[in-house]
């Protein structure tokens, strides 16, 4: 039996800008943090030949060109054997389609798993960059890098993105006591709503590949926007951080009208006035988890309980993807 977790994460600054369609053309830069809410993935080889499979549904099938669940498949391909034999099981802290990257969480903790099943060893850039080959060569998903890369990496990071596809990683430079001001002052609340990001993501990227003018503007304030939301991260600067997440958020609901709603809006506002530096949905929208940065954490709370929202509480992640148990 091996079982693998993967974080969540959230984006810190820089949303989209992971997106190929932009940083083909102006490389991309974003910051971003792995938590520790996870997905797991427990694979065994089981006791029946073919391939049994527990995702949101039940699978048996005796090909890997059967399964029906596209990541799986793919991840499996790249591993076939003649007859294959194994079960493979996935759940997670935090349903899907809430902003947190619970895709490339899956991805790159199954990708560990058949690793470890198959005795090769990957470090976690390599199971990154496998995992964006799978979601976005093979299966064409409207996605950036950002999910699979944290996913693998784990902890706070600065993610460079060139304009060849590269990408670069490095740690967010704050010290213990910021990083601890840090994770207590960032809050996040559901908002009752899960979406699917594939509608709105896969219109920005055929904006971008059509070359809108207004949308490249968009993202390239975006990426400034997270340059500046690292410096003042690793300057220990909450109230600028909180300030320059609610210039995101302005920015942001200008790419489509699916990206937020009149209700998200007034809970939005609701935080601003009781206790928030600034806020954000997390995602690309619709729905999910809105984030403050908190300067009065208890009114916040109080707030957004009179409204009926669950507080999701969390911590910073530093391992990334990696098998918990194999025997």
């Amino acid at each position: 039996m091996i079982i693998v977790r993967s974080p969540l994460r959230i984006n810190l600054g820089g949303v989209s800008t992971d997106l190929p369609s932009y940083y083909r053309k102006h490389g991309g830069f974003l910051v971003s943090a792995a938590i520790n809410q996870y997905v797991y993935v427990v694979l065994t080889d089981g006791f029946a030949a073919g391939i049994h499979l527990r995702h949101a549904e039940f699978e048996h099938v005796e090909a890997v060109a059967d399964v029906r669940h596209p990541i799986i498949r793919e991840a499996l391909r790249l591993f076939e054997q003649a007859k294959p034999q194994v079960e493979i099981t996935t759940f997670a802290d935090v349903p899907g389609g809430t902003g947190l990257g619970s895709s490339g969480s899956f991805t790159t903790a199954l990708l560990r798993a058949l690793h470890a099943r198959h005795d090769i060893v990957a470090d976690a850039r390599e199971v990154a960059e496998q995992a964006c080959h799978i979601e976005i060569t093979l299966l064409g998903e409207p996605i950036g890098k950002q999910d699979q890369y944290i996913a693998a990496l784990g902890g706070l990071t600065c993610l460079t993105f060139g304009q060849d596809g590269s990408v670069v990683d490095e740690r967010l430079a704050i010290d213990q006591a910021t990083r601890a001001a840090l994770e207590d002052s960032i809050l996040l609340f559901f908002t009752g709503t899960t979406r699917s990001a594939s509608n709105i993501l896969r219109d920005q990227v055929a904006r971008l590949e059509s070359g809108d003018r207004a949308l490249f503007d968009n993202l390239n304030f975006e990426m400034d926007n997270a340059f500046s939301s690292r410096d003042a991260l690793e300057k220990g600067d909450l109230a600028e951080y909180g300030r320059l997440l609610s210039a995101h958020w302005a920015m942001k609901q200008k790419r489509s009208p699916l990206i937020s709603s009149p209700k998200i809006d007034r809970w939005y506002e609701l935080g601003l006035e009781n206790g928030a530096f600034g806020g954000k949905l997390v995602g690309a929208g619709g729905g999910g988890f809105l984030m403050f940065c908190a300067e009065d954490k208890a009114k916040l709370r109080n707030a957004m309980r009179d409204e009926g929202l669950v507080e999701l509480e969390f911590g910073f992640d530093d391992h990334g993807t990696r098998v918990i148990a194999h025997y």
